[in-house]
This record gives C-alpha cells, structure tokens and sequence, in this order.
C-alpha cells in the first residue's frame, strides 16, 4: 500500500469503474480502496450511466473506463457523458493500446489512456490527479453559478451601466451613453457594487 497523505477532495471522492471483467473490477476497487479511494463499480457503460443519474453531483468523482465494453463502448460512454453534461474526468484502462482510440479519448477531453498491466503508484496517482481536477472544477462552477445569479439579481438599467464600466467608461461617460444624469449614474453604480458584494 502506498503511504501517502490524501488530500480532502480526494478521500471524499468517488473512483466509479466501468469493467465488463469481474475480476478487473474486483481488483481495481481492491487496490483503490486499500490506497483510501471509495469506490463505484460497474459491468456496462448503460448500468454506469443509470447510477449515475441517481447520484450526487455535488460528490467528487472521476471514471476508469474500460475501453471496450458489452454494448455502448468506452468511447461511447465518454462521449455520452460530455454530451450530458458530466464534467467528471475520465481515464481509460486498456489492454488493447489502440493509438487510434488512445487520440480519439484525448481529443475528447479523456485525462489519461493507461495500459494495463500498471503499477499501483501510476493508477493511484492518476486517480489523485483526477480527483483534485475533478474537486477544482466544481469549485469553478459553483462560483461562476453564483456569479450568474448575482448579475440576474441586476435590472435592465444596472446591467447596462455595469457593461459601460467594464468597457472602461467612466461615470460622465456612462451617463452621455445612457442618457440620464451623472447623479443617477452614480446611484446605479453603487446598487450594482452592493448586490455584486465588489468594490
């Protein structure tokens, strides 16, 4: 077992492995939960993808992927889940290194493509990796969903007196643009800084 210390993301995310083998998902969630991992396995991309729409999406989470699989492949699936708008990080485990599928899972958005056999550092690694990505980009999102529903908290008047202030127009400039008075300019703005809480 590797000693390392986990960081918080990463001991409360999930590793959700998708394996048609028993054995490779036994042994992967062996190997990932020894190491501190929890784990979510699964037989098919289809099964994955039913779990998935039950789960929380406020939890961490990252996919190992195997690249082929009964029905919708690995590919398959990574592509599904873009499309749906799961933003966990992939990584496909392969015995069959295709560079063809290799490229493909890349180029879309696949954070690894690793060959089996790996070592255990390499896979533990991978999966910290990914789920501190994973954990950032949750963080991101929520503050940009926050930022959103702070600006919808604007009116029409507010919200086009802050689009002339980050063009760079000063309040005189503003109030020519709009056509209202300097004093009301500056009573927008101020209404804008407040519900936006910035200075």
């Amino acid at each position: 077992m590797l000693n390392r210390t986990l960081e918080a993301p990463v001991k409360s995310g999930i590793v959700y492995v998708v394996d048609d083998d028993a054995a490779v998902r036994d042994s992967l969630s062996w190997l990932l939960e020894n190491n501190g991992f929890k784990t979510s396995c699964h037989e098919s991309a289809e099964r994955f993808l039913m779990a998935l729409t039950n789960s929380d999406t406020s939890v961490t989470a990252c996919a190992l992927l195997d690249v082929r699989l009964p029905g919708m492949s690995g590919i398959e699936l990574q592509e599904k889940l873009i499309e749906q708008g799961h933003l966990l990080p992939v990584a496909f485990v392969s015995g069959h290194g295709e560079v063809k599928l290799a490229v493909q899972a890349l180029k879309q958005g696949a954070h690894d493509f690793i060959q089996k056999p790996f070592t255990e550092e390499a896979i533990c690694g991978l999966i910290s990796q990914m789920l501190n990505k994973a954990y950032l980009n949750q963080q991101q999102n929520s503050e940009v969903k926050k930022a959103q529903s702070k600006l919808q908290g604007l009116t029409k008047r507010e919200k086009e007196v802050l689009e002339c202030v980050v063009a760079g127009c000063t309040n005189k400039q503003v109030a020519e643009n709009l056509n209202i008075s300097l004093k009301t300019v500056e009573a927008h703005r101020a209404n804008v800084m407040n519900k936006l809480g910035v200075n």
